[in-house]
């Protein structure tokens, strides 16, 4: 009996403890997180998929979240400047083709995580509905061209930044 009582007021203490919330995202680094590689056409899930995990209940994503997707977003627009614009401009052909498909990817990347921030923050009571449809729609363009381009190869471009 005193065995009995004593797991049912721990278990009454374990279910009114408050859950801490934990961080989804940890530091990666950028080729850690590219989908620009092998076949264009699926974009939207591969972004989703490296950047999954959140709560359902948008209002309760952490601080250190919010910035990792902000770090996405600032990194993938980088590699963009930096390593891709370069590289389809020296390429031709299927090659530029590929790391146009490549990009594409990266943008789909790039605005998936825009979006998931701006998502959290509005739950979180800030107004950016704006904003919001704004990326929104920047992002479908970038859906729909990429399901364009399905079945063709796109490049991975090695790209060295890290996120926050």
């Amino acid at each position: 009996m005193k065995f009995t009582s004593f797991l049912l007021g721990f278990a009454a203490t374990a279910i009114a403890s408050p859950i801490s919330k934990r961080a989804v995202f940890s530091q990666t680094t950028y080729d850690d997180l590219s989908i620009s590689g092998g076949t264009a056409g699926n974009a939207q899930q591969e972004a989703l998929q490296k950047l999954g995990g959140l709560p359902t209940d948008l209002s309760t994503v952490e601080k250190s979240d919010l910035d990792f997707l902000n770090s996405v977003n600032q990194i993938a627009n980088d590699a963009e400047d930096e390593a891709f614009n370069p590289a389809i401009d020296a390429a031709s052909g299927e090659a530029a083709d590929a790391l146009q498909r490549g990009k594409i990817k990266n943008k789909v990347l790039k605005l998936t995580a825009t979006i998931l921030k701006l998502q959290a923050q509005q739950a979180q009571g800030e107004d950016v509905a704006d904003k919001l449809a704004e990326e929104n729609k920047k992002l479908q363009n970038n859906i729909s061209q990429d399901k364009d381009e399905a079945g063709k190869a796109s490049t991975f471009l090695a790209f060295d930044a890290t996120t926050s």
